[in-house]
């Protein structure tokens, strides 16, 4: 019996049941689609992380405070700590002060600008009758919008003037503008944030979402005006520092660490009570775990292709039942063993195949929508990958019943009611 004749068998037997066969198929169409499509958002979610990343630039650091770490420094009550005081009591906050030592070309001649930062949450603007809560409110110098890559889509940023003279003046996110003003241009208007009146000089491009943070949710201010008015003149919540080149970097974080363990009395090997993040190895850290993530989706969802796979097995084992008879007489009339276990691989084989490439095309036409605030992006080895494994497993599931089916005796089989 030649191949086109198993498969011409193979086809007959599948069709002559199809409700069964559409059933069987569906279980290897879910689980395909299920592998590609959330690998596919793990990459949409991993490829969104990396861009908010660069948006930063590669030439970017952030310094941030740290809870530990510190040399002697001044404890609460103005006691001198010495080297047994605790770590947090040691720990000195970022100031200020902190940001114009960084800033001084002779002391950090690869750092091309400074950009101190505080955030106030919680902040609420409203604008005749219209309100709304700011997911992210920052106070900072005019150097943060080239260091953090947010440009001004229309009107201007706020100048270093505006902040020696702590001027109520703001540049607003896309979505705040938009829940606030409308169609209505903004430029000009002053808006209330917690009660405190400031005029709107700026709109910022939009950044768009990532995941369930809305990039544009934001208002960037003066950071003496946001001190003064909002959030007191405490410490500061991180240090945005713009090396002048991707090159000079790792340099200028070499000085960043100089100057503050001088300012901090960070000394012998003392844990800094300070962190910089480098953004290009953070995109390396983010990038390695947004790979595990990826590859545990598609491990979990690989769990529905077994699932599929067992259906095969218990659908064939049925038809291997129902069909003794058949297999008898044509055992009887000289079909060799392998014809039989050809044919029923065969079948299961194509219940796969066929499910396989449904799934595909779900799974493709699944990745034009957004899903959980992720665009899916396909990744073309997660389709070879599953289209490899759901045939694959027709012929690991299939292989025990057309086994079976292949070792019946004729005499035994023609008995068979």
């Amino acid at each position: 019996m030649t191949a086109a004749e198993i498969v011409r068998f193979a086809l007959r037997g599948l069709t002559a049941n199809k409700l069964r066969s559409a059933l069987t198929t569906l279980g290897i169409l879910i689980g395909v689609a299920a592998v590609i499509l959330l690998v596919a958002v793990g990459e949409g979610s991993s490829q969104r992380i990396r861009e908010n990343i660069q948006r930063l630039g590669a030439n970017t650091l952030t310094v941030l405070p740290s809870t530990t770490g510190g040399g002697p420094g001044r404890m609460p009550g103005g006691y001198r700590g010495g080297e047994r005081a605790g770590p947090r009591a040691q720990a000195r906050d970022l100031t200020l002060e902190d940001a114009q030592a960084l800033a001084d070309p002779a002391r950090a001649p690869s750092v091309k600008s400074v950009s101190p930062v505080v955030t106030a949450p919680g902040q609420t603007a409203a604008y005749e009758g219209a309100s709304h809560s700011i997911g992210q409110l920052v106070g900072t110098h005019p150097s943060y919008f080239a260091a953090s890559n947010k440009p001004v889509a229309k009107g201007t940023y706020f100048f270093n003037d505006d902040v020696l003279a702590a001027r109520k003046v703001i540049v607003l996110g896309r979505t705040v503008a938009e829940n606030l003003f409308g169609t209505v241009d903004p430029i000009g208007k002053q808006i209330t944030v917690s009660g405190v009146p400031f005029t709107v000089v700026g709109v910022l491009k939009e950044s768009g979402s990532s995941g369930f943070q809305d990039a544009d949710d934001l208002a960037i201010a003066p950071l003496s005006a946001v001190q003064q008015s909002l959030t007191g003149f405490g410490p500061l919540g991180q240090i945005l520092v713009q090396a002048k080149s991707a090159d000079a970097v790792d340099s200028a974080q070499q000085e960043i660490a100089q100057v503050l363990n001088e300012r901090h009395g960070i000394t012998n090997g003392a844990t800094p009570d300070y962190r910089i993040l480098n953004q290009a190895a953070l995109q390396e850290t983010v990038s390695e775990a947004a790979n595990t993530f990826t590859v545990l989706l598609g491990a979990v969802a690989a769990i529905s292709l077994i699932v599929g796979g067992i259906g095969i097995t218990n659908i064939m084992l049925v038809t291997v039942t129902e069909r003794t008879r058949e297999i008898g007489i044509r055992k009887a009339i000289g079909a060799p063993n392998r014809a039989i276990l050809g044919q029923f691989l065969a079948e299961a084989t194509v219940l796969s195949l066929l499910g396989g490439l449904l799934g595909v095309a779900v799974a493709v036409i699944g990745a034009q929508f957004t899903i959980a605030g992720v665009k899916p992006v396909i990744v073309p080895g997660s389709i070879v990958l599953a289209l490899g494994v759901s045939v694959a497993i027709g012929l690991f599931f299939g292989a025990y019943p057309a086994g079976r089916a292949a070792r019946l005796r004729p005499i035994e089989a023609l008995r068979f009611e």
